[in-house]
C-alpha cells in the first residue's frame, strides 16, 4: 500500500522456500487516488520488467520462482507530479543463529546451535573455517570431535568434545532449501583454564608479598632490639 509521500520508499520482505506462483501488487491508497498522469515501472534489480497488470489505483506482476535465480529484489516506481516506490526483497529463509561469541574453556564440551521458524530445510552442514576456506564438519570420520543431532526437522545442533584451543574459530550452519541455501555464522573462543585463574593468582601474590614484606620487618625490629 503506497501513502502517496513523494519520495518515500515501502519496503517489504517476502520469504520463500519452494517453487511457487506469487503476485505482487502496488495498491495507491485512496487518498490519494486523485494523483494524475502517473507512470508505471516494475524493475527486478535495474532491470526493467514490462509486463504489468493494472486495476483501479493498482498494478501488479505475476511471477513463477522456479529456483534462486528468481530471488531477488523487485520494485514498482510511480511517476509523476511526485515519485513513490515500494521495494518487494525475495528471499530464502534466514537462519536464526547466536549473534554473540560462544566462551568455553580448554576441555570442556560447546553445543551450538542453528534454527530456521516456520520451514523446514532439506539438509543442514555444518563447516568449519580454516584460513581463507570452509571444510565441512564429518561427525563420522571425527566421532571423539564432532557430535551432529537434528533435534527437529528446523533445528541443529553441532556438539564438539574436548576442546582444544585449535578449536577456536568461526563456525557455519548451512540450511538447504528448494530455492537456495541460507548460512548462518557462529564464532567460538576457547580460553585457557589459567584465565579464570589469574585474578585468584594475582591476589595470592599480592598477599605472599604482603606477608614476606610484614616478615622482613619483624626481623629488622628484632636485629635492632639486639643491637640495643
Amino acid at each position: 500500500l503506497l501513502l502517496g509521500v513523494s519520495g518515500t520508499s515501502v519496503e517489504k520482505n517476502i520469504t520463500l522456500d519452494s517453487a511457487t506462483r506469487i503476485e505482487l501488487s502496488c495498491r495507491l491508497d485512496s487518498e490519494y487516488s486523485h494523483l494524475k498522469s502517473l507512470q508505471v515501472t516494475w524493475k527486478r534489480g535495474n532491470e526493467t520488467i514490462r509486463h504489468i497488470n493494472k486495476t483501479e489505483n493498482s498494478w501488479s506482476i505475476q511471477l513463477r520462482i522456479l529456483d534462486n535465480s528468481k530471488l531477488g529484489s523487485y520494485s514498482c516506481v510511480l511517476q509523476g507530479e511526485e515519485e513513490i516506490s515500494a521495494v518487494f526483497h525475495l528471499q530464502v529463509p534466514k537462519i536464526e543463529g547466536k549473534e554473540k561469541p560462544i566462551v568455553s574453556y580448554e576441555g570442556d564440551t560447546v553445543v551450538m546451535i542453528c534454527k530456521t521458524f516456520g520451514y523446514t530445510p532439506i539438509a543442514w552442514t555444518w563447516y568449519v573455517t580454516n584460513g581463507s576456506e570452509q571444510i565441512a564438519v564429518n561427525d563420522s570420520l571425527l566421532a571423539d570431535k564432532y557430535v551432529i543431532d537434528r533435534i527437529s526437522a528446523n533445528v541443529t545442533h553441532l556438539k564438539i568434545l574436548k576442546l582444544t584451543k585449535e578449536d577456536e574459530g568461526v563456525y557455519w550452519c548451512e540450511a538447504a532449501f528448494e530455492l537456495g541455501k541460507s548460512i548462518g555464522k557462529l564464532k567460538l573462543k576457547v580460553l585457557s583454564l589459567m584465565v579464570p585463574l589469574k585474578p585468584f593468582l594475582a591476589i595470592v601474590a599480592e598477599v605472599v608479598i604482603l606477608v614476606t614484606i610484614v616478615f622482613l620487618y619483624e626481623m629488622y625490629l628484632k636485629k635492632k632490639e639486639k643491637c640495643a
